[in-house]
């Protein structure tokens, strides 16, 4: 603790105001009935391509809603709640879903991927899709959650990748405390192994889960656990990811790159077709120039921001996410920077996704321990030991803005650790089987059709509609534009655009 202090200390006065988040939420459009939109993306939203606040995730029926950098959460909450006011005044009667796990959903290969116009980015973006349907099926890429964005000035790359080490580790309290995805729809792994238990209404479920989201039936790839990228440098990290961007995987080289009409199944044969395929709960990020390689951008420039991806909607507030949640986001990622953070090892990697898998499926289960060194320890006590060192960090936080809004979210979530009962997904079941028979499809269509409604209700100018149709008529000028200046065809392009020197060094 007095190492923590110590470094708290050090910081630069004006660092802690000038912290900075962005949010990125996914959200299935789904029908009346709660099951997913087959339609394509609203012409009045814009172009998905090139629009700066709205755009699409994997399938043609998963918005994504993106706000910019912010120093101030409530004017982050305000701008995302703007967007999907928006979002609602234009996608008739359907609605946003609000769970992490999917809607009802269609047989895997009538799910519509993400369509974006006819330039090589936009193709490029539309085969990376199709790849992932290949590899992973497309049901695995409806799950929607919330990416936060985050910096503070004057952090080195070192301060980053030590950030990341210990996120890695102590994010198992993440899952406990915000959680939200314990149930799901049959319809999501029909045909599939599973592991689940059954419940009313075509709903399974594990009785102790946090977020399934995050568990085997998420974003998991065996062909990607054998990677165990280090976060020990920069330059570590880089190395593991221009192995798995250059190097041919024989099981999809079996896929190849085209089938045998010639129409395209991926856009490479290696383990990773691009840098975002890449899955792990937090990413080292750096805006990129246009056509610029993510990979590159961070070897050129370094890292600029972390994303944290690891956090499911919360279906009981109207944008997924709220301030309180936000500001102990912000206090843990303090801590993971501020805390002694020693480099981590194959073994370590190995065991922190077998913590993972814990929490996700059974981090409610009384008692459950988690690995740490080469010892177990309950994850209620190693929970309480991280919150205990934030109360440092909340209190200075509250220094620097004024007022006591970090400590209050510290405190409140102190209090959720010791009663389980009143986190997100033990209210999700007691909330299903209370008001909807145990139906998971039931309880989030309910829940989604009162924030339609909510939404749909708070005020809105002529001046705000005005503003959102301007972004939306230049996004789509911008398209046309990108298209018109197309010349290459797009084999070339793809050649070209995944061509290792493009990786940098």
């Amino acid at each position: 603790m007095t190492r923590l202090k110590d470094r708290l200390q050090a910081l630069p006065a004006a660092a802690l105001k000038g912290m900075r988040r962005g949010i990125e939420r996914e959200s299935l459009r789904s029908r009346s009935d709660g099951a997913l939109a087959a339609t394509p993306h609203p012409q009045a939203l814009g172009s998905a391509l090139t629009h700066p606040h709205i755009t699409t995730d994997y399938s043609e029926s998963q918005l994504e809603l993106i706000t910019g950098a912010h120093a101030d959460i409530d004017t982050c909450l305000d701008e995302l709640t703007q967007i999907h006011q928006f979002v609602y005044r234009h996608i008739g009667d359907e609605m946003l879903w609000v769970g992490s796990m999917p809607c009802g959903l269609p047989a895997d290969e009538n799910i519509p991927i993400g369509v974006y116009g006819t330039s090589n980015v936009a193709r490029a973006k539309s085969v990376y899709r199709m790849g992932l349907g290949h590899r992973y099926g497309r049901r695995m890429q409806t799950i929607s959650g919330i990416h936060y964005n985050w910096s503070l000035p004057g952090l080195s790359n070192e301060d980053y990748f030590g950030l990341i080490r210990n996120f890695r580790r102590h994010s198992f309290l993440l899952l406990y405390l915000f959680g939200a995805s314990p149930a799901v729809c049959s319809s999501f792994v029909a045909g599939r192994e599973h592991g689940l238990q059954s419940l009313k209404g075509g709903t399974l479920y594990l009785p102790h889960a946090t977020s399934l989201r995050m568990g085997r039936l998420g974003y998991q790839s065996d062909a990607q656990a054998s990677l165990a990228v280090s976060y020990n440098s920069l330059q570590s990290y880089g190395a593991s990811l221009q192995q798995a961007l250059t190097v041919p995987y024989p099981a999809y080289e079996a896929i190849g790159i085209r089938n045998p009409g010639g129409e395209y199944n991926q856009l490479a044969t290696t383990l990773l077709q691009i840098e975002n395929e890449f899955y792990g709960t937090i990413r080292p990020k750096r805006v990129i120039f246009p056509g610029e390689r993510p990979l590159h951008a961070l070897r050129e420039r370094g890292v600029e921001y972390v994303e944290v991806r690891c956090m499911d909607l919360d279906p009981f507030v109207p944008v997924g996410i709220e301030a309180p949640t936000m500001r102990f986001i912000d206090l843990f990622l303090l801590h993971c920077l501020l805390s002694d953070s020693p480099p981590d090892t194959p073994q370590e990697i190995a065991a922190l996704g077998r913590n993972q898998q814990r929490v996700a499926a059974r981090g409610r289960e009384p008692g459950l321990k988690l690995e740490r060194g080469d010892a177990e320890l309950p994850l209620v006590e190693w929970g309480a030991q991280i919150v205990d060192e934030m109360e440092l960090l909340a209190n200075a936080m509250d220094v620097a803005l004024g007022g006591r809004r970090y400590r209050d979210a510290w405190q409140a979530a102190s209090r959720l650790l010791n009663a389980p009962e009143q986190l997100p997904s033990a209210r999700v079941l007691a909330t299903m089987g209370t008001d909807f028979d145990g139906s998971y499809l039931r309880f989030t269509r309910a829940q989604s059709v009162q924030t339609r409604n909510l939404l749909l209700g708070l005020p809105w100018s002529e001046a705000q509609q005005r503003s959102f149709e301007a972004m939306a008529r230049d996004s789509v000028l911008e398209q046309k534009r990108i298209e018109a200046s197309d010349t290459m065809p797009f084999e070339i392009y793809r050649q070209e655009y995944l061509a290792p020197q493009r990786l940098g060094i």
